[in-house]
Order: C-alpha cells, then sequence, then structure tokens
C-alpha cells in the first residue's frame, strides 16, 4: 500500500469516525476471512459497518477526526465496528456471533456519547432489548391509559343503554305507558263547555244594563221640554187676557 493509499484508507476511517454513533473495538485473532465477510453480512440490517486496518493508520485517522480517545483500544488486532444505526442490535450480533464462534472474536471496548467503554459495558448494551422493541414498549406503555379510558367509557354507554332499557320496559317512557291519561283528557275539555254558557251570560249583561240605562238617560232630557211647554201656554193665557182688557178700553 503505497502513500496515497494509505492516505485514502486514514481519510475513510477518519470519515467513519466521525459519523458513528458507537464504536465498538473488537480482538479478531483467529477468525477467517469467510467469518469476517459473514459477520459484515448480518451487521448491514443494523446500519453497521465493520473494518479491519493496521492501527497505526486508525491512530492517524483518530487524530485527524480528533477522537483519540479509541486509541487507548488499538492494541493487537483490532476491527472497529462503526455503528451508525441501533448500537444495542449491533453489539448484540457481534456477542451473539463471538459466542458462537467460541474465541476468535471478543469485545476490546467501545467509545460512545464522547465515552469511552469497556467490554463489559459493550456486552451489558448488547443485552439491552434493540430500538423497535423499546418503541414497541413505549408505545404500548403510552396506549394503555387510553384503551383503559375506552373501555370505561364502553362501560358507562352500556350502563346507560340497560337502565333506559329498564325504563321503557316499566312504561314510563315511550309507547309502553298506561291509557288513563288519555282517558281523563275529555275532562278538561267538558269543563270548558260547562263554562260557556257563564261566558255567554257575562257577555250578555253588559247589554242588557246599557239597555236598561238608556232610559233612564233620556228622562232629563224630556223634562227641560216639559217645562218650556208649560211656559209657553202661561203665555198665551197671559196674552187671552190682555186682549179683553184692551177692547173695553
Amino acid at each position: 500500500m503505497n502513500r496515497e493509499e494509505k492516505a485514502a484508507v486514514v481519510e475513510e476511517i477518519a470519515g467513519d469516525l466521525g459519523s458513528s454513533e458507537a464504536i465498538f473495538a473488537m480482538d479478531y485473532r483467529g477468525i477467517t476471512v469467510a467469518q469476517i465477510a459473514e459477520l459484515r453480512e448480518k451487521l448491514r440490517p443494523t446500519d453497521t459497518r465493520l473494518r479491519v486496518a493496521k492501527n497505526s493508520l486508525s491512530e492517524r485517522a483518530a487524530d485527524q477526526a480528533g477522537v483519540t480517545e479509541i486509541k487507548s483500544l488499538l492494541l493487537g488486532p483490532t476491527a472497529l465496528a462503526f455503528v451508525k444505526g441501533d448500537a444495542a442490535a449491533a453489539a448484540k450480533v457481534l456477542s451473539d456471533t463471538a459466542r458462537a464462534l467460541r474465541g476468535p472474536l471478543a469485545f476490546k471496548g467501545g467509545f460512545m456519547s464522547g465515552s469511552v467503554l469497556s467490554a463489559e459495558q459493550v456486552e451489558a448494551i448488547a443485552k439491552l432489548p434493540s430500538r423497535e422493541v423499546l418503541n414497541a414498549q413505549l408505545v404500548g406503555t403510552i396506549a394503555a391509559p387510553i384503551s383503559g379510558l375506552a373501555r370505561t367509557l364502553n362501560a358507562l354507554i352500556a350502563g346507560v343503554a340497560i337502565q333506559l332499557g329498564q325504563i321503557r320496559d316499566q312504561g314510563l317512557v315511550g309507547g309502553g305507558g298506561s291509557s288513563e291519561p288519555a282517558a281523563a283528557a275529555p275532562e278538561p275539555a267538558a269543563a270548558d263547555a260547562a263554562a260557556a254558557p257563564e261566558d255567554a251570560a257575562e257577555a250578555a249583561a253588559p247589554e242588557d244594563a246599557a239597555e236598561s240605562a238608556a232610559p233612564e238617560a233620556s228622562e232629563p232630557e224630556a223634562e227641560p221640554a216639559a217645562a218650556e211647554a208649560a211656559e209657553a201656554a202661561e203665555s198665551t193665557d197671559a196674552e187671552a187676557a190682555a186682549e179683553p182688557a184692551a177692547t173695553e178700553d
């Protein structure tokens, strides 16, 4: 590998160091090329890239990317797993593969969230539920109160429906009630019919009162007429008495 090729490898590793969510260092002594290829295929669904390079190139890349903490893990043959997806799922794949191979693969440690991880800490991460499982658990936790509320509302609605059915069966609502109120309905009509003559009598009473008051109102008008007739008669008598007296003169 010439200088340009080494520079390209360092640039590529530095890019992976800077863009990864987590980095796991593995001791790969004793593992075959075919086993490494199979492991890379298993890591692909977790968006993880397994890279085997000389420690000197990885150290230069760590300096270039500003991740110098990982240099403490670059002792002996070291493969770096650059995780850009689910760190727990990637660690689980590595752990299961190491257990299946029984020795050729082992954790050295890792780097995550700005902190260096020990081999034990990486193993602990491998035992965590995957991101999909955690999301499902979170959704279940959120949905549980909503499901409980829905069941409570359904129970309340069912209870109201049962009570309404009981009221209907007792004849308090709907068409199942007693016919007595309907039979009693004509009574108000009879009362109205009985009250009608009384209203007619009351309406006729003012008219009779007006007719009886009319003659009384005309009597005062007749009195002045009689007085005028008497005065006219007296005047006639006076004139008759005056005429003989004039004749005698």
